[in-house]
């Protein structure tokens, strides 16, 4: 059974691609905006914009964002809200980036030259066009859980490998129809700036993302199969942005479900199915230690920050 929504608790991601020349100077009032009013998570800043989920009372939140708001490049920030059943988030973190959300492809700018908008009411429609490629522009172990029907899988570790990908698909022309799509928007918008720049002409995402159509559209009208994998403890989310059923795993980070759990190869927060041969005895000692002092911690009612453990080696066959 879910656990039930905190009401005293509110999740909000926000993202925004506007030229922010004095980003450095953002960081210092934005971090203490936050820890005033008691708001845990991360913000991105850079030169390109901002991108930000953070999680705290629902009043600080809004006042957060109408702080925000104040300034003029950012009046008009959109943002997406959900509950959660606790707190997403240990504590806050303002941090200065080359990008908001790398993609390692120099003068891209979606400001400048972003597909077009697909609103979800209508993106239905768009994916009944049998002429339209349609790629998941997240990474493998998102897509693993649940995507669009018909969707392209990259099988990429992360979003920087995505224009390597791209390159490498031959049946992508310039007159190509391709749609993309990502989490809350903020990948398939730079994604889709990628392809404007090479000179593709018909390029859409969806606007909002994935959170926004499973928010908008009524579940028996969907064309969305499985979860979707969300940065933050909620882990996954289904239609109607409720709770979903896969946890994290606490060594690779990655989401384990219901069977997984299951499998011989588990062991509550020291390895998964996934990660379970990617990790040296060594490691998972180490993340056993990592795992005791967190259920020390519960019992004493106090929170744990846990250091993660060395990065497991990458899968055969993927790229770092």
């Amino acid at each position: 059974m879910s656990q039930a929504l905190r009401p005293d608790l509110l999740t909000a991601a926000f993202y925004k691609f506007v030229s922010l020349p004095d980003f450095a100077d953002l960081r210092e009032p934005l971090l203490e905006q936050c820890t005033q009013r008691g708001i845990k998570g991360t913000i991105l800043l850079a030169a390109e914009g901002i991108n930000g989920t953070i999680a705290g009372p629902p009043r600080a939140v809004g006042e957060l964002l109408a702080w925000l708001r104040q300034d003029p490049r950012l009046a008009d920030l959109q943002h997406k809200v959900s509950g959660a059943t606790v707190e997403p988030f240990y504590r806050m973190k303002v941090r200065l980036k080359a990008e908001i959300v790398t993609l390692g492809v120099r003068g891209i700018s979606p400001t400048r030259a972003a597909g077009t908008y697909v609103k979800p009411q209508d993106w239905n429609a768009l994916l009944n066009d049998p002429e339209l490629v349609l790629i998941d522009a997240r990474n493998d172990y998102e897509v693993a859980i649940g995507s669009f029907e018909g969707a392209i899988n990259p099988h990429t570790r992360s979003f920087s490998e995505l224009p390597a990908w791209l390159e490498q698909q031959p049946n992508l022309g310039r007159k190509t129809k391709v749609a993309m799509f990502c989490t809350g928007g903020i990948r398939c918008e730079k994604s889709t700036a990628l392809l404007r720049a090479q000179g593709f002409e018909q390029v859409f995402h969806l606007e909002g993302g994935i959170l926004k159509y499973l928010e908008t559209v009524p579940e028996d009208q969907s064309r969305w199969h499985g979860e979707c994998f969300v940065f933050d403890e909620r882990v996954s989310v289904s239609h109607g942005l409720q709770p979903g059923q896969f946890e994290l795993c606490r060594a690779c980070r990655e989401p384990v479900s219901l069977e997984d759990k299951r499998s011989p190869l588990f062991e509550l927060g020291v390895s998964c199915p996934g990660c379970h041969g990617r990790t040296t005895p060594a490691q998972k000692a180490s993340a056993a230690e990592r795992h005791r002092q967190v259920v020390l911690a519960r019992q004493r009612k106090r929170a744990h920050i846990a250091a993660r453990m060395e990065p497991p080696a990458p899968r055969p066959g993927k790229a770092t």
